[in-house]
Formats: C-alpha cells, sequence, structure tokens
C-alpha cells in the first residue's frame, strides 16, 4: 500500500472514529452559540472565536465573562488559566511529534482539544505498535474542530429564534462528555485525588465568592496537591 493511501485511510479511520463525538459535539455548540448571542455577542465574533480558540470550556467561560464593553483583561486571563491544561496536553504530544516537520506539529498544536487528545493516546494504547497516529490524530480533530465551528455559528443564528435553549438541557452534553474522559483517563482513586480536592474548592469558591474566581481557586488548588502528591511520592 502505497504512502498517500495509507495516510487517507488513517485520516478517514480516524475522522470515523470521532463521529459519536462529533454528534455529541452538537448540542452544546448550539448552547455555546445561541448564549453568546443573549450575552451581546454578534454571530461573526463567536464565528471568529470558536475558529481560532478551539478549546470548548475556556469559549463558554470567555461567554459568561462578556459584557458591553468586554473586560478583555479578564477574559484573556480567565481564558489562559483554562487552556492551561493544553501545556501538558503538548508536553505529553512532543515525543511523537518532534520528527515531524514544524507545519505539522503546528497544525497538531493548533487542532489538538481534550477529546480528540484523549482518543488519540487510547487508540495508541490498543494498537500492536503503541505509537501514535498522526494521521488519525489529524483526521479526528478535524472532523470535531469543524463540527464545533459550524454548530456554534447555527446556534448564534437560531438562538434567537428558539430562546434558552438551556431550557431542554442541551448544556448537559457538555458535562457528560467529559465525564467520558475523565472515565478514560480514570488510574485509580488515589491518583483522582487533586481532581476530587479541584473539584470541591472549585465549588465552594463558585458559593462565596463572584464572578469566575472558582475557576483560578479549583485549578490551583489541583495543582497544588498534584505538585505535594508527586513530590513525595
Amino acid at each position: 500500500m502505497s504512502c498517500s493511501l495509507s495516510t487517507r485511510k488513517e485520516f478517514i479511520r480516524g475522522l470515523v472514529a470521532a463521529i459519536p463525538i462529533m454528534i455529541s459535539f452538537i448540542p452544546f455548540s448550539l448552547v455555546l452559540g445561541a448564549q453568546a448571542i443573549q450575552r451581546g455577542m454578534v454571530t461573526g465574533e463567536i464565528g471568529v472565536m470558536v475558529a481560532m480558540n478551539f478549546a470548548g470550556g475556556s469559549e463558554f467561560v470567555a461567554v459568561n465573562l462578556w459584557t458591553s464593553p468586554p473586560h478583555l483583561l479578564l477574559i484573556a486571563f480567565m481564558t489562559l488559566l483554562v487552556n492551561s491544561r493544553h501545556i501538558l496536553m503538548g508536553a505529553a504530544l512532543t515525543p511523537y511529534l518532534k520528527e515531524l516537520p514544524k507545519r505539522k506539529v503546528l497544525l497538531a498544536l493548533f487542532f489538538m482539544c481534550d477529546e480528540s487528545w484523549a482518543m488519540s493516546f487510547a487508540e495508541a494504547k490498543k494498537s500492536t505498535s503503541q505509537r501514535f497516529n498522526y494521521h488519525y490524530y489529524i483526521g479526528a480533530s478535524l472532523g470535531l474542530y469543524l463540527t464545533w465551528v459550524i454548530f456554534t455559528t447555527i446556534g448564534a443564528l437560531v438562538g434567537p429564534l428558539i430562546g434558552d435553549v438551556t431550557h431542554y438541557g442541551f448544556d448537559m452534553a457538555f458535562v457528560a462528555v467529559f465525564l467520558v474522559l475523565l472515565k478514560g483517563m480514570w488510574k485509580g482513586i488515589i491518583a483522582a485525588i487533586p481532581w476530587l480536592v479541584s473539584l470541591i474548592v472549585a465549588v465552594v469558591s463558585y458559593l462565596i465568592l463572584p464572578g469566575a474566581w472558582y475557576v483560578l481557586c479549583g485549578a490551583i488548588a489541583g495543582l497544588i496537591i498534584a505538585f505535594l502528591m508527586a513530590h513525595y511520592d
């Protein structure tokens, strides 16, 4: 089999494997688009934001913090904070990307999201070679990216017609996907202690502090516990 045929086959395999998650993206991308319009953004603004910042969690935070005029420094800081996990995810990809041309590395990092990252590492563990498959990863990532951008834009367009879509429970799809991803990364109760501490601190912060400080408090608490556990391991 020629190299180009193998590349295409792996790309399509990744794209097909991502279809269930692509479908799960649809409801909460619609919610994001509709919420953005309700917060005063215009369709072009939310479309550009999701196309340039492919990270749903930080986009929901940005939309919830959106005001007129927007507090850009606060939004940028919170986006950086929520997306800081991508630093560790990118670091985990480094051994598999270091032999590739820079244009392929940049493409892989731009399209990186929790779902495609988790899918590709799970696929690598299942394969006989235990190797990260770049074209499988790009196929899955591109499908997820296009689904997210297209349906968020559709959500912005139809949002004013259907009102508050959270009343239909669509936003729960966002939580459900993350729970499935956590299940895939589960390594036992001890390893999950930083998650639990981060969750508890975030919930308490949400209840007693205004704004989005719960994101910062939860993230820092989780990082501190993970650092201490690694130090004393």
